[in-house]
């Protein structure tokens, strides 16, 4: 059965691009590259309480059509999700879909963007994912 989000692959024509802007919205270096840092087809970042990891792959190696949004949305928790719609904005991500309340006075709110690679990124406010942390802390 599926036990936890490993790795989000997102596709780039422009790997070396890719890697910056990331390098950029995430406020750190990508800690893997292959076949080198200076012509990657593949890098990788590691970052959040659960050190999540994004992999950027070289739009070349995809089996599907890349460069439009498509596919399923990855919801990553931010603690100010305007702040953070708005910083990707600045970076040049597109929104896709406003900040929207889900459900009545629960606090899950969700936005998505879309990278200037054409891959899609959701974030959101999302208590359940509080409480999993402090419960992780408490442990």
């Amino acid at each position: 059965m599926l036990r936890g989000l490993a790795t989000v692959s997102f596709y780039a024509a422009d790997v070396k691009t890719a890697r910056a802007w990331y390098e950029e919205l995430l406020g750190i270096a990508a800690y893997y590259a292959v076949p080198s840092a200076e012509e990657p087809a593949y890098v990788e970042f590691r970052f959040g309480d659960f050190q999540c990891e994004l992999g950027i792959i070289d739009a070349k190696y995809a089996t599907h059509q890349v460069g439009s949004p498509a596919g399923a949305i990855v919801y990553w928790h931010v603690d100010d999700l305007e702040e953070t719609v708005d910083r990707l904005v600045e970076l040049g991500a597109t929104v896709v879909e406003g900040i929207a309340e889900r459900g009545s006075n629960t606090g899950f709110r969700t936005a998505s963007v879309e990278d200037p690679f054409g891959n899609l990124i959701g974030v959101m406010n999302n208590p359940h994912y509080l409480e999993v942390v402090e419960s992780l802390k408490s442990a």
